[in-house]
């Protein structure tokens, strides 16, 4: 399935460079419209809004279907961040050269949150050779004997969702 940007006013290129940069970088949307307006584009930061609402999980799916096979170990943890204001679980994985294989958003922190997760990311990216999960009983020496980069990698995420004041909505 292609992304379909019929009926869009402005040409895909300017589109997907607004997308883009809205996900990528720690920005608003009102400062995206200045960077549109230095680049030549004039749209207003409403219609920014729209574009990144649309096309952005279009692009994701796509990405994810192009995405190159992840290597065999895997690091899996969990952080707090806000979601209408409420503390929620952000359940991620990355693996060992930190890409983001997967992530979710859980109210609970419990056996069938985690199941969830598991059972999503491995359907997308495969059975791992080695998962390594920081506290975790089972697996407490493995953690111990790997240096777990992701829980260094939760600051990107809080910085980004730090602006915005949390996420609006679970889903």
């Amino acid at each position: 399935m292609a992304i379909d940007f019929q009926g869009a006013h402005f040409p895909k290129s300017v589109i997907l460079y607004a997308v883009f940069f809205y996900v990528r970088y720690l920005v608003s949307y009102r400062d995206l419209e200045e960077i549109m307006v230095e680049r030549g584009v004039n749209v207003d930061h409403a219609t920014l809004n729209r574009w990144v609402v649309r096309y952005a999980p279009q692009i994701a799916e796509q990405a994810q279907k192009r995405k190159r096979p992840t290597l065999g170990s895997w690091r899996v943890d969990e952080t707090y961040i806000k979601v209408k204001g409420k503390w929620t679980y952000l359940y991620r994985a990355v693996d060992r050269d930190r890409q983001t294989l997967d992530l979710m958003l859980s109210e609970w922190r419990n056996l069938g949150a985690v199941r969830r997760f598991f059972k999503k990311t491995i359907a997308s990216n495969g059975v791992p050779n080695k998962i390594v999960i920081d506290k975790s009983g089972a697996n407490l020496a493995g953690a111990q004997a790997v240096n777990n980069i992701l829980e260094q990698d939760h600051r990107f995420i809080k910085r980004i969702t730090k602006p915005m004041m949390g996420f609006k909505a679970l889903h």
